[in-house]
């Protein structure tokens, strides 16, 4: 360790020694992993924890967890977590002397904090001012601006309507991004090319920033085309002291959501690192900033970066900042509230290695639509390898049996991995990926999956607009590469003949494997236990390792490339199986069997061009026609709210309205009948 090092070293010692915990109770006004999260720093200094929860939560881990729960309303998050009185009384009655919001719901609420202080509770996080300076997009540009930051050119002022955002898009330049004043997350945000998508999207942008802040007032800027998403965490304390702990590079996105972040960025320079930093330094101190925080820039190619807004608050991608520095960002929030000085100077702060996170996520990741359901099997990756030489870390709120629902965000888990270079750190990651297992719901798993085996991800050369250029017709469910079904089919082709045959018998042995449409002929040989196994033209020598009948089962081919078969569920004929985060059916059949498979009659798949159907459970929040109307395709005819997403379902084709089976503030099913047409 440097000089330097063991001089930040002693003084925390020094600090610890003299202050032995910031406060005595803390209640998180949140839920799920980051309410955990939290948690278990409070834990490790010894502070008391509250947990607040809807009914529909009271058996959620994150209550498990706390010293203390109490009920602070029914499911809908705006009679529960977004209960700024019931959460302040929970404080007040629990004797909490501070209120950590975590992220979302009501974290950047600059009157939530000032509920709070009027009661003599401490909020983590930073003061009234700041939170409402920086928390409104418009105010914070004109702030950036004077402090001297780089900003995007465009409108700062409200847009009252959509004839103004049309208006002003045209002023600022095509394509614009439409946005939500107040908030983040990728919550009320549309990119428009035209006028006819600006109408469309301020509608839509507006009922949503107003569903999950409850402020739809929008501004306009100037769409950066090719960007990257990199952001700087910062903290700041009430003595005047501000640091950056480097940048987070966020641009692998879908729909403005981020989806894979990694510390540090693969294509920022130290030199700009330190521009970024400073400025983000010089926009905290402008507002007189206290706890963390993080500034968030667009960066062109030609490495020129532009303000996009500051979050005031934890991030969720807090974690890879903190394996890179060795910072517990939460600790230093509970000191800084505390009133006590950062335990770090700028000097301190390094980079050590190369973190990763992906966000797991209960979604169909071919529609991009949540999914809802039990948690019926979930093992998290780590179980069965040294957790810790592997440097894996899952932040996650939930155990086997947990209930996903409808009503909050889709998040499962913050899956981590920490590694001494970002190739280490990805191959981590696809291992981690490989061994999670998640039954019972739908996950974007095997889109991970498929983005950390991508050689332009793997590369460096990102933007956030990857996803779009690299699955131009939206991501189809990763279909297996010949590579891939050379690795698969000899492995499964020994696995199915030593589940078939319990006694190892030596001859030979034909099955036809159905994988993705093919039919493959394969031959199994067996001499004195050892498997041949031939198919297309190539032979393979298959010697499985491990129990056959383990919930992990690996097969090494030709001593050398080692293939992951996890989850397998077998009745003699099909199997189920997770490669590569995908779940795959697979048949494996005698050539007789197959004959007979092929001879059967095919069902015939039910005709709904004629119905508009939820595409996911939720909250139907509109219907903008009635019985008779005539309607033109792609035109929005409903809105359905799912985990504080609006989605807009536009008429599958142009005729008119035979029958409305659905009500307004009716919840629907996945696949429930909302609209026929004649």
């Amino acid at each position: 360790m440097s000089r330097t090092g063991l001089l930040a070293q002693f003084k925390r010692t020094l600090q610890t020694a003299t202050v032995t915990k910031p406060f005595d109770k803390v209640l998180i006004a949140n839920r799920g992993e980051i309410a955990c999260r939290v948690m278990k720093t409070c834990r490790s200094l010894g502070i008391k924890t509250v947990a607040v929860h809807s009914d529909v939560d009271d058996r959620a881990l994150h209550v498990r967890m706390a010293d203390e729960a109490i009920c602070v309303g029914p499911a809908p998050s705006n009679q529960s977590y977004l209960d700024m009185e019931a959460i302040v009384n929970a404080a007040v009655s629990t004797g909490s002397q501070a209120v950590h919001p975590g992220y979302g719901f009501l974290s950047e609420n600059c009157k939530f904090a000032q509920l709070l202080e009027e009661r003599g509770i401490a909020f983590i996080g930073p003061k009234e001012k700041a939170i409402q300076a920086m928390g409104d997009k418009i105010e914070s540009k004109i702030i950036a601006r004077a402090a001297g930051v780089n900003c995007i050119p465009g409108y700062d002022g409200v847009v009252e309507d959509d004839v103004a955002a049309v208006t002003i898009a045209n002023q600022v330049g095509y394509p614009v991004m439409i946005k939500a004043s107040a908030g983040g997350g990728g919550k009320g945000m549309r990119v428009a090319w035209n006028d006819a998508e600006v109408r469309e999207g301020f509608k839509l942008s507006s009922e949503e920033a107003a569903a999950s802040f409850g402020d739809d007032r929008l501004l306009i800027e100037r769409f950066i085309d090719n960007p990257r998403h990199v952001e700087i965490q910062i903290l700041a304390d009430s003595q005047g002291n501000c640091i950056y702990l480097n940048e987070r590079e966020c641009s692998i996105q879908r729909r403005n959501q981020k989806v894979v972040e990694e510390a540090p960025s693969p294509f920022i320079t130290p030199e700009v690192r330190k521009a970024m930093g400073e400025q983000a330094v010089l926009l905290s101190q402008a507002v007189n900033y206290q706890s963390a925080g993080t500034v968030e820039f667009l960066v062109d190619t030609q490495m020129n970066f532009y303000f996009l807004e500051m979050n005031t608050r934890l991030q969720v991608e807090h974690p890879i900042t903190e394996c890179i520095t060795g910072v517990d960002i939460v600790d230093e929030m509970l000191r800084v509230a505390a009133g006590y000085p950062l335990s770090y100077t700028q000097s301190d702060i390094g980079i050590k290695g190369w973190a990763m996170e992906c966000r797991v996520y209960a979604e169909d990741p071919v529609r991009y639509l949540p999914s809802v359901g039990l948690l019926t099997k979930y093992t998290e990756p780590g179980v069965s390898h040294n957790t810790a030489e592997l440097g894996v870390r899952c932040d996650s709120g939930i155990v086997e049996g947990s209930s996903i629902s409808i009503h909050y965000d889709p998040m499962i888990s913050k899956l981590v991995t920490y590694a001494p270079t970002r190739q280490e750190a990805i191959d981590h990651m696809e291992k981690a990926l490989d061994e999670y297992v998640i039954d019972g719901i739908t996950h974007n798993t095997p889109l991970l999956r498929e983005i950390l085996g991508n050689e332009r991800f793997k590369s460096g050369n990102i933007s956030t607009k990857f996803l779009d250029e690299e699955y131009p017709q939206g991501y189809s469910g990763g279909d297996l590469t010949p590579e891939q079904k050379s690795e698969l089919i000899p492995s499964l082709s020994v696995l199915h003949h030593m589940k078939m045959n319990r006694t190892v018998t030596d001859g030979r042995f034909e099955y036809i494997i159905s994988c993705d449409e093919d039919k493959v002929p394969v031959t199994v040989n067996v001499q004195k236990g050892d498997y041949t196994v031939t198919f297309e033209d190539t032979t393979v020598t298959v010697n499985p390792s491990g129990g056959v009948f383990g919930a992990l089962q690996e097969f090494k081919l030709n001593s050398a490339n080692t293939v992951a078969l996890q989850h397998l569920q077998f009745d003699g004929v099909t199997h189920t199986l997770r490669y590569r985060c995908c779940k795959r059916q697979i048949t494996v059949l005698t050539p007789l069997q197959q004959r007979f498979m092929d001879s059967m009659p095919v069902k015939v798949k039910e005709d709904t061009s004629n119905l508009l159907i939820s595409p996911m459970p939720g909250s139907l929040s509109s219907i903008s026609v009635e019985e008779g109307d005539e309607v033109l395709e792609g035109t929005e005819v409903a809105v359905v709210v799912a985990m504080k997403m609006n989605n807009s379902l536009k008429a599958p084709k142009s005729g008119k309205i035979k029958k409305i089976w659905a009500s307004v503030g009716e919840v629907v099913e996945g696949d429930q009948k909302i609209l026929e047409f004649y």
